[in-house]
């Protein structure tokens, strides 16, 4: 088995508050992509949540970061903004087949984010869980869902996640449920407690603890320390990890990713 792989990353490389600072002054709006695939080694588009993008960009976006950087992407809302997720087949369908294949190896994992008010509905999820395809032209797809109502915090929600190889998105530092259960060959990570107090958005112990527990997670281990499991434990095995800073005080992201990656490194 390939050794596994943490990446680390924001969400998204447009924001102006970051030039300046991310960013060094003067760096040409059209390189900041670059700039961001040689400090950081993986980012979660958010732009794929509110429209198709197209063949070309994915493939543009590819050829701008190195080899071992993934682009995770958020899923369509119009995928998941519906009352009966097991109807999404035709818009899912629409959405894999928008040339996201075009990013080859450097796709990471797509998040299918659900609204604050969607509750869990077991026959529904495990419904909409089977839809998601296994590959698009050749390349394999790696599917989270991100639930953000308190009823998922069920041990049947992830007893379905476990059955489809569908990661449940570990929400930390928020206000969304903290649900740890490991349930894919890979644990997807969105930490959003940044804020304005420390250079790097999170005091240093807790930069050290962030770094800990994505090696752990690379190794099989669990993340016991932040909140028990919800339901039965899973398999212990080694695990793709993928983390990104969201959120918070957004200016201090790229920071506190950056001294993440520094403190695996170190």
């Amino acid at each position: 088995m390939a050794k596994a792989r943490i990446h680390i990353g924001v969400g998204g490389w447009t924001f102006p508050p970051w030039r300046g600072v991310f960013y060094p002054k003067g760096l040409p709006h059209k390189d900041e992509l670059a700039h961001a695939g040689k400090h950081l080694t993986g980012l979660e588009i958010n732009g794929t949540y509110y429209r198709l993008q197209s063949p070309e960009s994915f493939a543009k976006w590819h050829d701008e970061v190195p080899e071992g950087f993934v682009f995770a992407l958020k899923g369509s809302r119009f995928v998941t903004n519906r009352r009966v997720l097991a109807e999404a087949g035709p818009s899912l369908e629409k959405f894999c087949a928008s040339g996201l294949s075009a990013l080859k190896d450097k796709l990471g994992p797509i998040n299918w984010q659900l609204a604050g008010t969607k509750q869990f509905d077991a026959e529904d999820i495990d419904a909409f869980l089977g839809l998601l395809p296994k590959e698009v032209d050749g390349v394999t797809l790696r599917h989270a869902m991100e639930a953000r109502h308190e009823s998922f915090r069920h041990p049947e929600f992830i007893d379905i996640a476990r059955k489809h190889g569908v990661a449940v998105v570990i929400a930390a530092d928020s206000e969304f449920p903290l649900i740890t259960d490991l349930t894919a060959p890979f644990a997807y990570l969105r930490i959003m407690g940044t804020t304005a107090e420390h250079p790097a958005g999170y005091a240093p112990k807790v930069l050290d603890a962030w770094a800990k527990r994505a090696q752990a997670l690379a190794k099989g281990e669990g993340l016991d320390d932040l909140a028990e499991p919800v339901g039965k434990p899973g398999k212990k095995t080694a695990r793709d990890v993928f983390l990104f800073v969201i959120s918070g005080e957004k200016e201090r992201n790229p920071a506190a990713a950056v001294e993440i990656i520094g403190r695996m490194q170190g």
